[in-house]
């Protein structure tokens, strides 16, 4: 599915991992293949004797050799990463970026290259369960989008978005949604132990319960809100309980985290491009073409 490509990880973290499995799982490459670069050699070490993938604590090294280049890293360290890769990406090789809030032209400047893929995932792409929202500049090759969405399927589910301010928003909806999800699950069970259960039995009560809803909702393919009337009796526990969450204004709550969210996420990638042009060389440099870049 990736034509032989080698891809070189700069970041060597937790959604690296996820993107390694999946990648493997799938069949999509050999662990050959795979260069995973980090600060600490023991996780270099710890990938290879997992996966079979090589290890190395050299950037540089690794997108040299590297068709596809994912930076796996955190939004804190991509002006340094800019910096130490400027102008190593070479013309035919495809930049994968999943750095939360970074923009392509921020990354297309600060490494002086074109083809960039932007991906908003989530934590459950760590089981071949995640969403991922993703776009891709003018300059990606219709054969590098392929690649991507290739990888992105092997992570789990993916949608593609014209315009990458459809990120901000995912990443407050999808890429934020776990969290709210984990924090209800978290209420359930707390409140499963308050009713005298005990927390091993809460915890399986509530999982399984989410878990199957999820399942349904998915398999039904009927609206959320006729999938709820079907176990809300009239007059029965589900009505009351249904009562009290209203009353306590959740539809409410649920929206104003979105949209703090969303706004989190547009700030940061503010930041972020103010500290990415900081740290980056005018386009205008000797041989740096700028015609096509987005401004």
């Amino acid at each position: 599915m990736l034509n032989n490509a080698t891809l070189a990880f700069i970041g060597s973290g937790i959604m690296a991992e996820a993107m390694i499995r999946g990648i493997l799982n799938d069949g999509l490459t050999e662990p050959r293949r795979i260069i995973a670069s980090g600060p600490r050699p023991e996780r270099g070490r710890d990938l290879e004797e997992r996966y079979g993938v090589k290890g190395t604590t050299d950037n540089q090294e690794a997108a040299q050799a590297g068709d596809i280049v994912v930076l796996s890293i955190k939004p804190q360290v991509l002006p340094v990463i800019l910096d130490e890769l400027r102008g190593l990406i070479r013309p035919h090789q495809l930049v994968f970026s999943i750095v939360a809030g970074a923009r392509t032209e921020i990354i297309g400047q600060g490494l002086q290259h074109r083809a960039i893929v932007r991906v908003m995932p989530n934590t459950p792409a760590q089981i071949g369960e995640g969403m991922s929202v993703w776009t891709a500049t003018p300059q990606v090759t219709e054969e590098q989008r392929a690649q991507a969405q290739a990888i992105l399927q092997a992570l789990g589910q993916e949608i593609y978005v014209e315009d990458q301010d459809a990120l901000d928003m995912a990443t407050a909806v999808s890429g934020t949604g776990p969290t709210y999800v984990f924090l209800m699950m978290e209420a359930l069970v707390e409140a499963a132990v308050h009713l005298g259960f005990s927390r091993r039995v809460s915890m399986d009560l509530v999982i399984q319960t989410v878990l199957g809803s999820a399942l349904f909702a998915r398999e039904s393919g009927r609206h959320l809100a006729e999938l709820r009337n079907m176990v809300t009796s009239p007059g029965g526990t589900s009505a009351e309980a249904i009562y009290q969450l209203e009353k306590g204004g959740l539809r409410t709550i649920i929206s104003k985290a979105v949209w703090a969210a969303y706004q989190k996420s547009r700030l940061l990638g503010e930041m972020s491009s103010r500290r990415g042009l900081r740290s980056t060389s005018p386009l205008e440099s000797p041989g740096i073409p700028t015609e096509g870049l987005e401004e």
